[in-house]
């Protein structure tokens, strides 16, 4: 027995199909999204199913195909403009309140799209998306194991993931599609959306689906788009969830730096000497150490820059303020004459030493120590600047828009500045 999905919500489905040169299954795959809106109509799952095929800059009869299929519209770029843009086009089109694609090359059952709809009710998510991932799947072996690693990369960066990144069949509510941003309009469309849906904190819930062997060749460029994809969830990332990215470089480095610096130290603390030769040791350490505190700095950095975008509310962490906090007010004046003082205690005896002999014996370890010292101190100095920067503009813009709100202001504004310049108050 069916279950009713319109019932209670009265949900419609606008079904895009992008097709580039697909004239060999173009007409059986829009025949089969045609069964579907017969089933769910009949069965009462949706209100209405509106099915769009967009040629994209096709040359071969793929276009011509589209258009003589009944009850489905057809819509052609005279360019290829690219995977995402035909499908954000065919939603364009459409007032539906769920916007769906499948790829046109027969690999996807469209009566998946039942489960899809079903999910989206079930667990109030935003985004349903088809798993090709099932033991069941033909998808070749180098691009399920792409996906594998897309999908680890996404757990990594932000503790969710998916099983199919790159799915070429998923159901979207339009209400979600402010939250996942500006999308590519390559084929990286869909691992863009899952890595921005996931980071966004968007609810995606995956169905187990059959993947056929696609007819005709595929468009797919492995090495290629593969690092296009890797591309894009990076970007998604560093959008959505900068800090991430530098948390893990963070950590990474600093685990670096105690193992590097783990043994010379042990040495000392028993010897109360270091060997000539930890000096490769110890300049490791002071490298890592370094380059981990240039990533606590952008952690910091990033997490003030999120607070002024549209996402403030969904991207911000307990870490990210924690280490934004650390480089605010006071205490960062503070940490940075300490650093200074005391690379000026260690270097000293180096610079008595060279001002009255114009000579210097200073062992290496303190001169590497020193110099350190005024680096990370710089770095949490220069670091506190700038979010002081960060956050007198964001004062100024926020007082400006205040400004341009206020009537009185705005009459002003109105008899003294042209419209262009009063476009810029809103």
């Amino acid at each position: 027995m069916a279950v009713s999905f319109s019932q209670s919500t009265g949900e419609s489905l606008c079904i895009v199909i992008p097709a580039l040169n697909e004239e060999g299954s173009i007409v059986a795959t829009a025949e089969r999204c045609k069964q579907f809106r017969e089933h769910a109509l009949r069965n009462r799952l949706l209100t209405e199913v509106d099915i769009v095929i967009v040629s994209d800059g096709s040359t071969d009869r793929t276009l011509e195909l589209a258009q003589s299929v009944p009850d489905v519209r057809a819509i052609a770029f005279e360019q290829n403009q690219g995977y995402g843009a035909a499908i954000q086009e065919g939603w364009r089109t459409s007032d539906c309140s769920l916007l769906a694609f499948l790829d046109a090359d027969g690999t996807c059952d469209p009566m998946v799209f039942e489960d899809l709809c079903l999910q989206l009710k079930r667990r109030d998510a935003e985004i349903a998306l088809g798993s090709r991932m099932g033991p069941g799947s033909q998808m070749p072996k180098v691009r399920r194991l792409g996906n594998r690693i897309y999908a680890l990369l996404l757990g990594i960066l932000c503790g969710r993931s998916v099983t199919d990144t790159a799915s070429g069949m998923r159901v979207v509510r339009r209400s979600a599609l402010p939250r996942l941003g500006s999308l590519p309009t390559g084929l990286n469309f869909t691992p863009a959306m899952s890595a921005r849906a996931l980071l966004g904190g968007l609810q995606v819930a995956e169905v187990p689906m059959s993947y056929a062997e696609r007819v005709g060749e595929s468009k797919l460029s492995v090495l290629t788009d593969g690092v296009r994809f890797f591309c894009s969830i990076v970007d998604a990332a560093f959008c959505f969830r900068p800090d991430r990215p530098f948390t893990l470089a963070f950590a990474g480095f600093l685990i670096m730096a105690l193992l590097f610096a783990l043994y010379p130290t042990e040495f000392y603390l028993q010897h109360g000497r270091v060997e000539e030769w930890m000096i490769y040791r110890y300049v490791c350490a002071c490298l890592a150490g370094g380059i981990s505190a240039l990533s606590l700095s952008a952690i910091a950095i990033c997490h003030q820059i999120t607070l002024l975008g549209p996402q403030a509310e969904t991207t911000d962490s307990f870490w990210a303020q924690t280490v934004s906090r650390l480089f605010h007010g006071r205490s960062i004046g503070i940490v940075t004459m300490l650093g200074l003082a005391s690379a000026a205690a260690v270097l000293w005896p180096g610079i008595v030493e060279f001002t009255t002999t114009q000579t210097c014996t200073l062992h290496w370890t303190r001169l590497i120590t020193g110099a350190s010292l005024i680096l990370f101190s710089f770095i949490a100095g220069g670091t506190g600047i700038v979010l002081r920067v960060i956050s007198l503009l964001s004062s100024e813009c926020r007082s400006a828009a205040d400004d341009c709100a206020t009537p009185v202001l705005r009459l002003a504004i109105d008899d003294e500045f042209s419209a262009p310049e009063r476009a810029m108050c809103g």
